[in-house]
């Protein structure tokens, strides 16, 4: 006789063992009608699943996160089942869920072509509408490997074949169809009502090079229309604002096959760099840092002590000279530390904050480098805040303060936090990731933030605070961060003198606001869609003259702009004014100042902005004190 607690503390008791299905009925036809899976002891499970004992039971809906999970799942499996009518030759291969949908690998005799996904899309719509049950099976492992064998899936055999004989694993069935997989799964097709395929790749099976080419289909689903309809007008904004296409339209990088993973900067581009750097560069003098600038290599023999030759040797680029061997360093810290331990330090000299736009090289597989979103060399606005352990809360709680004001002045105030605690490949005793994960949870309810745990994923030498944000079009992304450390000072011999004249090994921050700079510049890029804000422009202004017998004055007009600090051009060629105002207006420009003879007997502007709101006359002391009203403080 079972006892069902339920998530607002009701309880429920039942005759015998019970679905979960029937739990959801108990409580209302609604319910019932909207359950997709249920949580059973912390478990996602079908709503078939029965409970046969007392258990904490909640229903899934597709309102819940993990009931969108399922929908995906199961669209996957419906889309396999689309293929597999339309195109019996074709093998299934996996179809995991991923952010904002799925993909299905086939091997197939041909390419699929985009007529090929409206018609699968079609026959994937009917078979939903057909309501099918989707129903779980367990069979003995070789069971399943002899049918996958017998209809000719010889990927599924493999994957199957890969489980430990004499184990069970689980099938599910949907009318004709019947696949490997965990789950769960919806109930039935009919609750598949919002999907749509996205696009064609290729990859290879098992992601294996030397392994067979396969096709990926990609889709998206979603519980309701109007979130599927969100989504695609976003990813149509995030087209029109790739960092890729405006970065050649803008003429601010290039990347080439010569170099895959690196960035050649343009002039403007450059520009950018210089403006968030050297803001950088203030605003962390101006809170207590001191920079310093580290070897780009080092010897082996450092890296192994520091753990990283054992733990992160695989995205490490190397080389040898005179039978020694050096990695290119791949983070900043070990070379921090290294400093830190030239001249014996004095528990008076804490907190040491130690600043580096560090230049830095990752071996990332050619295939998940994205413009410069996804690099091999990188810069990041690395520091290394050195304290004692009953600093650690002071130091957390400012340098959350000093990130918040950096974003604010990027112009991003909304801000995600969650706390990645220990991964199971990592250094250092447990009672040291007690200490360590208890103060970052302290400095975070310190500042009454809303934060998320991320249970697995810190770094490898202690766990981080992650700070990622929201853009324009409600994208997120992951660039601050904030570890503490307590192994890599000790493994690399850091000391200082404490008050009672013992020696202590010192606390160690690990902290980026930006990040990469590269990746901190796409986003910058496709957060304003190529229209930076005035103080990040690489050209603020450009002065235009009407005519020939305007030159002189636009000449003057400029030099006298860029006597005051802003970065201006003049175009004096000649062509129309109309022309020229909408060239540079394809630039983005935040502002054009045109000049012709009255401008001229006045000695004023005649003002556009970007956008093409025209301001009329000022003059160019105004202008001036209107671009400096625009700037955050301290730029």
């Amino acid at each position: 006789m079972p006892t069902v607690r339920l998530p607002d503390g009701a309880t429920r008791e039942f005759p015998g063992p019970v679905t979960v299905a029937e739990i959801a009925a108990a409580i209302g036809p609604g319910l019932a009608k909207a359950a997709l899976a249920g949580r059973v002891d912390g478990k996602l499970v079908d709503a078939s699943f029965a409970v046969n004992a007392d258990a904490d039971v909640a229903i899934v809906t597709a309102k819940d996160p993990e009931g969108l999970e399922v929908i995906r799942h199961s669209t996957a499996h419906l889309l396999a089942y689309a293929v597999k009518e339309l195109f019996p030759d074709a093998q299934v291969t996996i179809g995991p869920v991923i952010e904002h949908g799925f993909y299905y690998d086939f091997a197939y005799k041909r390419p699929f072509t985009p007529d090929d996904l409206g018609v699968i899309e079609k026959r994937m719509a009917e078979l939903a509408a057909r309501n099918l049950p989707v129903t779980r099976e367990v069979w003995d492992r070789d069971e399943a490997v002899a049918f996958f064998e017998s209809i000719g899936e010889k990927y599924k055999a493999e994957l199957i074949r890969a489980i430990p004989a004499g184990e069970q694993v689980s099938l599910y069935r949907e009318g004709d169809f019947v696949d490997l997989c965990r789950g769960p799964h919806v109930p039935s097709t009919g609750h598949l009502k919002v999907f749509k395929l996205m696009k064609l790749a290729g990859a290879y099976w098992r992601g294996d090079s030397r392994n067979e080419m396969l096709q990926r289909i990609y889709g998206t689903a979603w519980a309701t229309k109007a979130d599927q309809d969100a989504h695609l007008h976003m990813l149509e904004e995030a087209e029109k604002r790739d960092h890729r296409k405006l970065g050649r339209q803008l003429d601010l990088f290039h990347v080439q096959e010569e170099a895959p993973g690196m960035v050649f900067w343009h002039p403007n581009g450059w520009t950018i760099w210089q403006q968030v750097e050297q803001y950088m560069r203030r605003t962390l003098g101006m809170n207590g840092y001191r920079e310093v600038r580290t070897p780009q290599v080092m010897d082996r023999v450092l890296w192994e002590r520091s753990g990283h030759w054992e733990n992160y040797r695989e995205h490490m680029f190397t080389t040898a000279s005179e039978n020694r061997d050096y990695a290119v360093k791949p983070m900043n810290c070990p070379g921090h530390i290294q400093i830190f331990n030239q001249g014996l330090k004095s528990y008076r000299d804490l907190p040491l904050r130690l600043a580096e736009f560090g230049a830095c090289h990752r071996n990332e597989p050619s295939g998940a480098l994205h413009g410069i979103m996804r690099v091999r060399a990188f810069t990041q606005d690395d520091a290394h805040i050195f304290c004692r352990e009953d600093q650690v809360q002071d130091e957390a709680a400012a340098f959350i303060d000093l990130l918040r004001r950096i974003y604010a002045d990027f112009g991003f105030h909304d801000i995600l936090i969650k706390l990645s605690t220990r991964p199971e490949k990592r250094i250092g005793a447990d009672e040291a990731w007690d200490r360590a994960e208890s103060a970052l949870m302290a400095a975070l309810d310190a500042k009454q933030l809303k934060w998320e745990l991320n249970p697995g994923e810190g770094a490898f030498y202690g766990p981080k605070i992650e700070f990622s944000l929201q853009d324009s079009i409600g994208r997120v992304w992951q660039c601050g961060t904030l570890q503490l450390d307590f192994a890599l000072p000790g493994r690399l011999g850091a000391e200082y003198v404490d008050e009672d004249n013992t020696r202590k090994v010192p606390v160690m921050l690990h902290r980026a606001i930006l990040g990469s700079l590269e990746r901190f510049i796409g986003i910058l890029i496709e957060n304003h869609a190529g229209a930076l804000p005035v103080w990040l422009a690489p050209v603020q202004a450009v002065v235009l003259n009407i005519s020939e017998g305007q030159a002189d004055y636009a000449t003057h007009v400029t030099s006298e702009l860029r006597a005051a600090g802003l970065r201006v051009e003049s175009d004096l060629r000649n062509d129309k004014i109309t022309f020229k105002i909408r060239e540079h207006s394809l630039m983005k420009l935040p502002y054009q100042l045109v000049v012709g003879d009255k401008e001229v007997a006045a000695g004023m502007v005649a003002v556009r902005v970007r956008g093409g709101q025209d301001l009329g006359q000022m003059t160019v002391a105004d202008f001036i004190r209107r671009v400096r009203s625009e700037l955050p403080a301290g730029v």
